[in-house]
């Protein structure tokens, strides 16, 4: 009988110990929109023998590790101060959360401790474990479309298995709402509020995997460089001169929020936000303006954006 592709399942659970499986049950599983496993990523060495006939010399496996990419759609966990079910992973990509009983969930970045996680990856009855996964992630926001999350990472190898899925309960991930006029609000870009049409966002972890002598197995974020596009309607000159603030040394604001109600309202801040290169585009005959911006610290650090879940 052949193993079918739409029965996929993903289970995620924040790790206790780096590296040591946190066992994630049924009631850790994650609703995606994606789901894509490289199971076996690794680099080759080879032989390269010098022999008296032509032909491939063996190639030896090295840095063994799995590369996993999935996409969760931008929504709450349908109750303020809870976090959603995505909040593992993104724990996992450099972030901290904070919470506030009943009321948020924001998470920022950090340098140090970074969080790790278990997933536990289903193709209809094989089992594939992660452990000690870290990654990136990506938002992607277009209106009249669901804004999603994408993350992207690392995990150490462990042999697959012939291991049922088993009974998984779906939870903590509200019901999305389309990036809309209504359902999106507070709109602001160096305190003006546009007319939006595409937000894009990418924190940019630097992810290694690193396997040396005498070592831990270890899946490294050793940098990150947050940046994205907001394309708007493009203003009059006279309404904001995007052009000389491009110019300029000064940082300005990027905030928006989406969603109406409690528990599925997702704040999105970048308080020190650097203009790059604007640039024109058109979208059924009207004037576009795409903003490219790089999100800078302060000198206190780790507070180049946020994303609050309230």
């Amino acid at each position: 009988m052949p193993l079918l592709s739409r029965k996929r399942t993903i289970l995620i659970k924040t790790e206790a110990t780096y590296g040591t499986d946190s066992v994630p049950t049924g009631s850790d599983a994650l609703t995606v929109r994606s789901l894509e496993l490289t199971p076996l990523n690794a680099n080759t060495v080879g032989r390269d023998l010098i022999r008296p006939y032509m032909g491939n010399s063996e190639q030896l496996l090295v840095d063994t590790s799995v590369a996993v990419t999935f996409e969760v759609e931008m929504a709450g966990s349908g109750t303020a101060g809870t976090a959603p079910r995505w909040s593992p992973a993104m724990l996992a990509c450099g972030m901290a959360a904070t919470t506030v009983a009943s009321t948020s969930v924001t998470y920022a970045p950090v340098s140090t401790s970074f969080s790790s996680a278990t997933i536990y990856c289903f193709y209809d009855g094989i089992r594939h474990i992660l452990t000690g996964f870290r990654g990136t992630f990506s938002l992607n926001c277009q209106v009249g479309q669901i804004p999603t999350i994408q993350f992207q990472g690392t995990a150490i190898y462990n042999v697959p298995t012939d291991t049922a899925a088993g009974a998984v309960t779906y939870g903590a991930q509200a019901t999305p709402l389309v990036f809309r006029d209504g359902n999106t609000t507070g709109f602001s870009f160096f305190s003006f509020s546009g007319c939006l049409s595409q937000f894009s966002f990418a924190v940019n972890n630097e992810v290694n995997f690193r396997q040396l002598i005498g070592c831990t197995k270890e899946v490294t974020i050793t940098d990150r460089k947050p940046s994205g596009t907001v394309m708007i309607e493009a203003p009059t000159i006279a309404a904001k001169d995007y052009f000389t603030i491009a110019n300029g040394n000064s940082n300005g604001n990027l905030t928006f929020t989406h969603g109406t109600t409690a528990g599925n309202r997702v704040v999105f801040s970048s308080p020190q936000t650097d203009l790059l290169k604007p640039s024109y585009g058109e979208d059924n005959g009207v004037i576009m303006l795409s903003n490219e911006f790089v999100s800078v610290p302060t000198t206190a650090g780790n507070d180049e954006f946020t994303i609050a879940l309230t």
